[in-house]
């Protein structure tokens, strides 16, 4: 495939200029494969690790077969289901930035924001709609959006889907659909469930598989640091990210705790680390933001849940951290997949401890190699500053010839004897009534 040339796959003039300008000239082999079927009207299942341009490989030849037609009002006539609003908001980068010379129309459909510029755009009529599941289905009842004109139907990321429990969502979407359609399905893995799902919605599909299922790129020098406890994690990243040798200009760091991600990022900003969180319970305004000012260089460190570790296609990413093992093997593949992208170099640090031994023979399991062992920096002491030494002490004189303290009782004043309250004799003054007794008290 290093000779086919997107002039070869047989998309228009203006959508090869797009290309150019972007600054591609080779598709890679997952888009070499599968443009030319979905061209030609096929139903295709891509199966392809992440970082190889899966979502090019959908969104040129669908903006190729749209270019003729006309939307309707709340009538759109393709759908892309993505699992994350991150995943979905780059899928329509990719039409704005491919889709540039053309006329077609998209709309963005995710939670996390306001529906009335959605309902607005909806409302004017859209060709193409990139929507998250939910977010669709509310639209959908509310009447807001009207899927009996599609003919194009993708579903990007779909083992992440099964994994984010989506699966649910997407048949009663399928079923709203009209029957005869276009259907594209594609995934960085193929798990059984999957498999079931584009036998039942797909008609004679042609899978295209360019590389092992769930291997990681090779141009990801991949890392294992094995850490006495969790405690060292925080010092030992700070430290890396500190260590001029290894040339860490921005980075994923990877949580399997929402809560961890943001004590990790406020550690971080602390020591001085440009540092900023990302996950699923932040407003979607203040993701997007995040996003960009990393993507802008504005913030180095992205400190992430597994919310950010499919779909997000950031170009120059240098180190990927997995300050967790990930539960699933299947996302650790993903996870480093955020470096060493489009073919550049990319280096990633995992940190284990002794409870992770199971997940990481899991990982290894599912890549078909072991992961190389490095030794961990040396974490720096959190122990104060040792105090300056005390001057030594003048020699005590002997015993013989100190001076001859006075004893505790010298000390005391002198001790006053009270008088002893014998019969008959009253040694201090009246006590109870005295001299006054009442007379009910008097003997009769």
């Amino acid at each position: 495939m290093t000779d086919t040339t997107f002039h070869d796959l047989g998309l228009s003039e203006p959508v090869l200029r797009a290309v150019t300008e972007s600054g591609y000239t080779t598709p890679t082999e997952i888009q070499a494969k599968a443009i030319p079927w979905v061209l030609q009207g096929r139903d295709v299942v891509g199966i392809a690790r992440t970082g190889t341009g899966k979502t090019a490989s959908f969104t040129l030849p669908m903006i190729e077969i749209l270019a003729d037609g006309v939307s309707k009002a709340r009538m759109p006539r393709a759908l892309v289901l993505s699992p994350t609003r991150e995943l979905a908001a780059q899928i329509a980068e990719n039409f704005d930035k491919y889709g540039k010379y053309g006329t077609l129309t998209k709309c963005l459909i995710v939670g996390g924001v306001g529906m009335g510029d959605q309902t607005n755009l909806l409302a004017r009529g859209v060709d193409v709609l990139i929507a998250t599941p939910g977010r669709l289905l509310d639209l959908f009842e509310r009447g807001n959006v009207l899927l009996n004109d599609i003919k194009m139907l993708v579903i990007d990321e779909a083992d992440r889907m099964l994994d984010m429990g989506f699966i649910p969502d997407i048949e009663r979407i399928v079923k709203m659909v009209p029957p005869i359609r276009q259907t594209l399905l594609f995934s960085a893995t193929m798990p059984a469930p999957i498999q079931k799902l584009s036998e039942a919605f797909m008609t004679n599909p042609r899978t295209v598989a360019v590389a092992a299922q769930a291997s990681p790129a090779e141009t990801v020098a991949q890392n294992l640091m094995m850490l006495k406890s969790g405690k060292d994690k925080d010092r030992t990243l700070l430290n890396l990210i500190r260590d001029t040798s290894l040339g860490v200009v921005n980075a994923f760091v990877f949580c399997n705790r929402k809560k961890d991600v943001s004590t990790l990022s406020r550690f971080l900003s602390g020591q001085g680390v440009s540092a900023a969180p990302l996950h699923g319970d932040m407003p979607q305004a203040q993701r997007t933001q995040t996003l960009q000012d990393f993507k802008d260089g504005k913030i180095s460190i992205m400190i992430c849940s597994d919310v950010a570790a499919r779909g997000l296609d950031i170009s120059g990413v240098s180190h990927v951290f997995n300050y967790d093992v990930p539960f699933n093997a299947e996302d650790y593949v993903h996870r480093i997949g955020r470096t060493g992208r489009a073919g550049k170099s990319g280096v990633a640090f995992t940190f284990g401890v002794p409870d992770d031994d199971k997940l990481i023979t899991a990982i290894e399991k599912l890549i078909a190699k072991a992961i190389p062992r490095v030794g961990a920096p040396a974490v720096e002491s959190r122990e104060r500053a040792p105090r300056e030494a005390k001057p030594a002490r003048e020699p005590r004189e002997p015993r013989a010839q100190r001076s001859e303290k006075p004893k505790r009782e010298d000390q005391r004043p002198p001790r006053v004897e009270r008088p002893r309250h014998d019969e008959g004799e009253v040694a201090s003054p009246s006590a109870g009534f005295g001299d006054d007794v009442p007379a009910f008290m008097r003997g009769r």
